[in-house]
């Protein structure tokens, strides 16, 4: 087992220029957060020298711990000994990057976010980026697998390590890159000592491109209509104005990116409300297979990424190649029965969030109980999961009232994919992927017609 300090090794989250950050549990109670150690690349010590290069560490964790706000990622113990220098943060298991299928290969496709979360999304890194200027700081790295998302889907931006303090130099040398590729903005690139807020609303702007078009803006922007024709000329408008690469054609500060943006979510409303009155069709689905019913597996089985979209039958981006045409209905004993897939499912589902061996108690306690009259209650398959998924939805789809609680957005499967971690279905976004077992998703339970 190893030890950082006082605090247990769970396992690697990742590695940046100056840190490692390790997923750690915390003495006696137990709580999982999340550590980063000072161990600064050798290239970086080389350009910085190590004494800065620890005074930039030393100042992400003043400057994280100095803010308190419910969009910001906060900070809960620091050390600094002759041995280790570390600090503590809030963990998460969910990212933006996660959530939109960013990978290594970041100019690769994406998968496409609700017109709503998207906006939902945006604002809540807005309005966690008001805060940071309005305390004089500059992040300088905001990107999608820097916005933490908490299991109440509420945005937590992250990583302070380039932030950029009001009167401070950067002090590196001209050639040391600041940002990321792709989401820093260019004047940081050319200048990072010189950028001011509008830099950080720079990858905003290119953050809701990519979640509306699954693709990044990089050689030119093509309309937002192509992807979504639910969507107008006022939203290329708000994007181009965002990813201006003159900042003083940009949003002026993260305020006035709000006002813009609630500009257009009023008048996506009223298109939703005109669409509503209009709507005659329901949810477009894929054709299913004859044999899908047949194909939906109830056993639980151990699957490894590298065979998962196979083993599921997912596209590329880990949503179903196939979507059922269900045909509900809403029992009086909490239940909602499916005649295209014989299964019935729990209605509401587990109460709050809860860990993969937690959710197998809560089954333990349904059955116990009699829920509905019935001992036969299990965690989904995956397969059973992605029955319930749909594509993502269009102004009409909104429009049909849903059957299902649409807060339980995380729902465990009883697919493991590991001896740590298990497979999970994303019912808002319409995606698969796993998580440790220590994360905390929410439980619909699932039985057979007899």
């Amino acid at each position: 087992m190893k030890i950082i300090g006082k605090y247990e090794v769970c396992g690697l989250l990742g590695k940046g220029g100056m840190g490692t950050v390790y997923k750690v549990r915390m003495p006696v109670v137990g709580k999982i957060v999340a550590l980063k150690l000072f161990r600064p690349h050798p290239n970086l010590v080389t350009l910085l020298g190590k004494e800065a290069t620890k005074r930039y560490f030393v100042t992400e964790a003043i400057t994280m711990a100095g803010l308190r706000h419910p969009n910001i990622i906060a900070i809960w113990d620091f050390l600094d000994s002759e041995d280790l220098t570390f600090f503590v943060m809030e963990y998460f298991c969910n990212n933006l990057g996660l959530i939109i299928g960013e990978t290594y290969r970041v100019e690769e496709p994406s998968r496409i976010v609700s017109v709503d979360k998207a906006i939902d999304y945006i604002r809540q890194i807005l309005v966690g980026l008001s805060r940071l200027h309005q305390a004089g700081i500059i992040h300088r790295d905001i990107k999608p697998y820097n916005i933490m998302v908490t299991d109440q889907d509420t945005v937590k931006i992250a990583d302070f390590g380039l932030s950029k303090l009001r009167g401070e130099d950067f002090g590196g040398p001209s050639n040391l890159m600041v940002g990321s590729p792709y989401y820093a903005a260019p004047e940081q690139e050319e200048n990072p000592n010189r950028v001011d807020a509008r830099a950080d609303l720079y990858p905003v702007g290119v953050m809701l491109y990519r979640m509306l078009a699954g693709e990044l803006p990089i050689d030119s922007v093509k309309k937002l209509d192509q992807c979504n024709p639910d969507l107008d000329a006022g939203w290329d408008t708000f994007i181009l104005k965002s990813i201006s690469p003159d900042k003083e054609n940009r949003f002026a500060s993260a305020k006035e990116m709000i006002e813009a943006l609630d500009d257009l979510q009023i008048a996506w409303e009223k298109k939703k409300e005109k669409v509503c009155r209009m709507a005659t069709t329901g949810l477009s689905k894929n054709a299913m297979p004859e044999d899908y019913r047949q194909a939906l597996r109830s056993e639980s089985m151990k699957v490894r990424p590298g065979r998962a979209r196979e083993a599921f039958g997912t596209d590329a981006r880990w949503r179903p190649m196939h979507y059922i045409n269900n045909d509900f209905k809403v029992n009086v004993d909490g239940t909602v029965s499916d005649k295209a897939t014989g299964l019935i499912w729990q209605k509401a589902g587990s109460d709050y969030t809860v860990t993969w061996h937690e959710a197998n108690g809560y089954i333990q306690e349904l059955n116990k109980k009699r829920f509905a009259g019935r001992t036969d209650w299990r965690l989904p398959t995956v397969n059973e999961l992605m029955s319930l998924l749909t594509e993502v939805p269009r102004a009409w789809d909104l429009c049909i009232e849903p059957i299902f609680d649409q807060n339980m957005r995380w729902l465990w499967s009883s697919d493991r994919c590991s001896f740590i971690s298990a497979w999970y279905v994303s019912v808002n976004m319409g995606y698969i992927s796993w998580q440790d077992f220590s994360c905390y998703y929410f439980v619909r339970a699932v039985s057979s017609h007899p």
